[in-house]
């Protein structure tokens, strides 16, 4: 059986615009963990995540995996990261986007297929509707979908229940204590509830 994973982050520092945004920040989660961050506008959460998705590049510090089955493959190679953005192409429809990013991030971790995993967001009946034409909480919908076709054991989540309502928000909650259930790791920005009162918080303060 393979190790469980254990996502480290030691003495964190990112730079933004010339501008020291994250320092010293640390922390570990373990699979089954999840690890909410919180923080006032500017306070760095959005960058943090990008920063554990590889997507910015690191003043200090280091993120390791433990117990990563390719200890030479990169940590974002292990991550779903979801931003504050859908990532829609507003002239494609769900099921040709989710297709996309299951052959885009799929490769070796077969998930849903794109119908499946629309379903479970309470979207089968707009599979074939360009993106542009769904309402905002859709289209989140649409966009955290992507999570199920290429299941990846981190799910980055930048305010994951944006724009959704709350028999969503349940559903979204649902999927990610089973997420959790089965090893998975979750970090979440995040300032309103998503729905995981277990969940281990990390406060970040104002930037100055």
């Amino acid at each position: 059986m393979p190790s469980p994973l254990r996502l480290i982050v030691d003495n964190l520092a990112i730079d933004r615009g010339g501008r020291r945004v994250l320092e010293a920040v640390g922390f570990a989660v373990a699979g089954g963990e999840a690890l909410v961050v919180t923080g006032a506008n500017g306070a760095g959460k959005s960058t943090l995540l990008a920063g554990l998705a590889g997507l910015l590049p690191l003043a200090e510090g280091r993120i390791g995996l433990d117990g990563a089955d390719d200890p030479e493959a990169p940590v974002a190679e292990y991550c779903h990261y979801v931003g504050h953005r859908e990532a829609l192409k507003s002239a494609l429809t769900p099921r040709e986007s989710l297709a996309f990013w299951r052959d885009m991030l799929g490769a070796g971790r077969p998930g849903l297929e794109p119908e499946a995993a629309l379903a479970e967001f309470d979207l089968a009946h707009a599979v074939d509707f360009p993106c542009g034409y769904l309402s905002a909480g859709q289209r989140r919908r649409a966009s955290l979908a992507r999570i199920l076709v290429a299941p990846r054991p981190i799910w980055l989540l930048d305010e994951p229940v944006t724009a959704l309502d709350v028999a969503s928000q349940a559903r979204f909650a649902d999927l990610m204590r089973a997420h959790l259930a089965g090893g998975g790791l979750i970090v979440a920005a995040t300032h309103a509830p998503i729905g995981l009162e277990a969940a281990r918080a990390l406060h970040l303060g104002q930037a100055a």
